[in-house]
């Protein structure tokens, strides 16, 4: 089984910005370098074969390049504990565009529609159980902003699931056209 899922690996002006910003957070499990990425959609876990017709269906989405910026830091919390800590994109109208034109084609070749609402974001870190409550004010990270960045790609990729945490792996790019 193959556990997939389609996003824009962020240029090396953002992820530097992101890596300046991983620190002074108790309890945080900093994602690595490797591991940032915009997701514009979760596919799962698929065998072989529907692997491939994702691959190959991803080929005909056209889209343009697109731009984004970096624009302060939001988190996502679960029964009152913070789950993880990301940093908020802008603008969002060509992310969701791009997401709704995925989410369409996979849909045509038999997967189930995203049932979560779209928020581009990128994850910088996660905290675990064991982290406990966490005051929201310790997650402040001043200045998280940057000027926009021109991504032309975007990328099927699979995860891998291990001891130590994901490992991410591009199967496939797709440029714009």
């Amino acid at each position: 089984m193959h556990r997939l899922f389609v996003a824009i690996r962020p240029p090396r002006e953002i992820r530097s910005r992101l890596a300046g910003a991983a620190t002074g957070i108790p309890h945080a499990r900093w994602q690595t370098d490797e591991q940032l990425h915009l997701t514009l959609r979760f596919i799962g876990e698929v065998d072989r074969h529907r692997a491939e017709d994702v691959a190959a269906t991803l080929g005909g989405v056209h889209h343009p390049a697109i731009e984004f910026a970096l624009d302060g830091v939001g988190q996502f919390d679960r029964k009152g504990r913070i789950e993880a800590l990301w940093a908020a994109v802008t603008p969002h109208a060509p992310l969701k565009a791009l997401h709704k034109k995925i989410d369409q084609a996979l849909i045509r070749i038999g997967l189930a529609p995203e049932g979560r609402a779209y928020l581009p974001h990128i994850t910088i870190a996660r905290f675990g159980r064991a982290a406990g409550p966490i005051d929201g004010g310790a997650l402040a990270v001043p200045g998280l902003t940057s000027g926009p960045s021109l991504v032309r790609d975007f990328c099927l990729y699979e995860s891998t699931l291990g001891s130590s945490g994901a490992t991410y792996t591009i199967v496939a790019r797709y440029p714009p056209g």
